[in-house]
């Protein structure tokens, strides 16, 4: 028996093809459809699958290759094409299930072992503080990473108070830092509190360093505020991937899909600009990958199970976005008129 697995409309479905031609359509292993296809032409089924409360009408032409383990799917949606895919099929008969499965259970247990190891972490940390010191000081090192940590552990909380399962927190040298889950969000809702957390902790740092800084009138925790703020703010530009972009796509793809895909791209545009200005060539690839994230949000907009934003969601999210925009804004130019050159330049790449 030939299988494929899916995710549409937040349900699981598992399309399975037995060898007599009897193909079948499960939705959260619940049967669906059930029909004797034929050899030489593809097959449609007819089924319904409620999301937000309506039910989806849902056309799936399905044409099997049992020698390339692969189908080629048609699925419309409410009688609107969506789109035609070709999928790879899985085979879980007999003892080639047994032994993929037990391949891929041993990659995977193996995978997640090593990304799971505390010492990766720590060697990641430890090359992340060498790198830095390399290229400035071991105590701007320090500083860098402590705004880092401190702003991947906002994420950190935000996933746990949504009771999302966390793997931690990797810090990648020169990049900067991950805050890795292990389980997917369900609401844009979750990905707006999630992606701005990591900012208001941040800012949150910055306040403290602040207050550090006029209380014992050390320059270090001057320069921590200022760093941690130009961080976060620069992270709040609104272009995938970063946490602005997550903000923006969640609000946006909210409305409507097209005016998500519309803004989203705009963002991907701004941070070409960005880039080009400041000779920022790391971000282009990221902006690759972001573009990537936007142009597979569009094609899966259908099957999104995602629980969109509300019109007070909307509002509230971009409302909030500002405020923490403004509260960065704040710290860099609160020391916009310092004497120190390290203190004055955030605002002077801002003034440019």
């Amino acid at each position: 028996m030939k299988q494929l697995q899916l995710e549409m409309f937040g349900q699981a479905l598992r399309i399975e093809f037995y060898p007599d031609l009897t193909q079948k359509i499960f939705a959260n292993s619940e049967l669906q459809s059930e029909m004797l296809a034929s050899t030489d032409s593809s097959s449609t089924h007819h089924f319904s699958i409620e999301h937000q409360g309506a039910q989806q009408e849902i056309s799936m032409s399905l044409l099997p290759d049992f020698a390339a383990d692969t189908v080629r799917m048609q699925v419309s949606v409410n009688g609107e094409y969506i789109e035609g895919v070709q999928y790879p099929l899985i085979d879980v008969s007999g003892d080639s299930a047994t032994s993929k499965k037990g391949w891929f259970g041993l990659a995977a247990l193996g995978f997640k072992l090593f990304k799971s190891a505390k010492v990766i972490k720590a060697t990641l940390a430890g090359a992340s503080i060498a790198g830095y010191a390399w290229l400035f000081t071991l105590e701007f090192a320090l500083m860098l990473v402590a705004c880092l940590v401190v702003h991947e552990y906002g994420h950190v909380r935000a996933m746990k108070y949504f009771g999302i399962k966390t793997k931690g927190i990797y810090l990648i040298p020169f990049v900067g830092g991950l805050a890795v889950s292990d389980e997917k969000i369900t609401t844009r809702w979750q990905d707006v509190v999630i992606s701005i957390m990591g900012p208001v902790f941040g800012l949150f740092m910055s306040i403290l360093c602040l207050v550090l800084y006029y209380a014992t009138d050390l320059e270090l925790f001057a320069g921590a505020a200022v760093l941690s703020a130009l961080l976060n703010l620069f992270n709040l530009l609104p272009m995938l991937p970063l946490d602005g972009g997550h903000v923006l796509k969640s609000i946006s793809f909210s409305m409507r899909s097209w005016v998500g895909l519309s803004v989203c791209l705009a963002g991907v545009v701004f941070g070409l600009w960005i880039s080009y200005i400041f000779g920022l060539m790391l971000l282009v690839f990221f902006l690759f990958l972001g573009a990537l994230e936007v142009v597979f949000e569009w094609r899966q907009r259908h099957f999104s199970h995602l629980v969109p934003l509300d019109m007070y969601g909307r509002v509230f999210s971009a409302l909030w976005y500002c405020l923490v925009v403004a509260g960065h804004v704040a710290i860099i130019y609160h020391f916009a008129d310092s004497q120190s050159e390290i203190l004055s330049l955030p605002m002077k790449i801002l003034s440019s």
